[in-house]
């Protein structure tokens, strides 16, 4: 039962925070006359106040100082670093796309992070890749090279989203950073930057000038720091399959909002065709992702123990210790048991002798 309201849990939080990412991807319209640029900046300066608020009322300081002391050498620390300006360049591409034509462009590079990231993870780290994600990629790769063959090129918006990330998560992965931790170092180095930014463009004075910006500025931080919050139980909750099938849930939203509440037409962010086959493909990585997660549930239950969660954690050796904990327990029972027959016996036969 536990292992069934973990699942529900973990689907409901991945659900919500796809939600209020989507909700996001709009803010740049609720925030004129700012920029996209500036809704970027500010985004950056309130989500580090949330995330600050955030680890502070849940007490990961130490955490994040602990990991800090671990970088050594000056490469360690080039490493680190070099994430941030990746970062920064989604954070702005997210804010900005929607209020200058390109939503849908960017929907589409998110449609696509999943198998970029499936194509390096099968040649960076030597994965094994399905037979439907090989069949999920041939149809991706299908849909880019019809466009590339028909218009010469793909947008730079949906390259930037669908090939930025990769190398920010490889570097991540590097040196093993937790996502708290990467988080904050990431928006504090980059808030002098959005701070030059929005003094030089006028960012302050347009937000000062206008009565609402004093409860959508704190609004877009506290959205900010729920969704990465939700997103994190999700990933402690759910299974590593079906977390990947429901972050498709986000760019579906995002596409649905591109059409419907910024008005744009599909022609614009690229062809029929590529958009189908990116569709087929979404749903044959779906089909793939649920597959798993039957699999991997059946197996558990032959086994004994429950589904093994993102980033392994719990990790598989504490399910395996939980089960002889248990035996252990069980036979000190019976021990005991047996142990308490035993003098039970020996009391009635020294009973018996006495009343005779």
């Amino acid at each position: 039962m536990l292992t069934t309201n973990q699942t529900v849990q973990g689907t409901l939080a991945s659900v919500s925070s796809s939600f209020l990412f989507s909700l996001m991807f709009l803010f740049g319209l609720f925030m004129l006359p700012l920029t996209g640029t500036q809704v970027a900046s500010w985004r950056v300066l309130m989500m580090l106040l949330s995330l600050v608020l955030l680890v502070s009322l849940t007490k990961q300081w130490q955490h994040v100082f602990d990991y800090l002391k671990t970088l050594k050498t000056p490469k360690e620390w080039i490493i680190f670093v070099l994430p941030t300006p990746i970062l920064g360049g989604q954070i702005w591409l997210f804010m900005w796309g929607p209020v200058n034509g390109f939503g849908l462009d960017v929907t589409l590079g998110y449609f696509l992070l999943p198998l970029v990231m499936i194509v390096i993870g099968r040649f960076f780290y030597h994965e094994h890749m399905s037979v439907l994600q090989w069949l999920a990629a041939i149809c991706a790769a299908l849909g880019i090279g019809y466009d590339i063959l028909q218009y010469g090129s793909i947008s730079w918006v949906t390259a930037f989203a669908c090939l930025g990330y990769p190398p920010y998560y490889l570097l991540r992965r590097k040196l093993a950073v937790p996502p708290i931790t990467g988080l904050l170092s990431d928006l504090t180095l980059l808030t002098p930057v959005v701070l030059i930014m929005l003094y030089s463009s006028g960012g302050f004075s347009v937000a000062a000038q206008n009565t609402k910006f004093w409860y959508i500025l704190p609004l877009l931080g506290a959205f900010s720091a729920l969704a990465m919050s939700l997103t994190m139980v999700a990933s402690s909750k759910l299974p590593v399959s079906l977390f990947g099938a429901l972050s498709y849930i986000e760019p579906m939203l995002l596409f649905v909002l591109s059409i419907t509440v910024l008005n744009q037409s599909l022609d614009e962010g690229g062809s029929l065709f590529m958009y189908g086959m990116i569709t087929l493909a979404l749903f044959i990585m779906i089909a793939d992702s649920m597959k798993g997660f039957l699999i991997r549930r059946r197996d558990n239950h032959l086994h004994g123990y429950r589904e093994p969660q993102v980033g392994s954690f719990p990790p598989r050796r504490r399910f395996i210790d939980h089960r002889i904990e248990g035996v252990l327990k069980a036979h000190r029972f019976r021990k005991i048991r047996k142990y308490q027959q035993r003098i039970d016996k020996i009391t009635r036969k020294i009973q018996a002798l006495d009343s005779k």
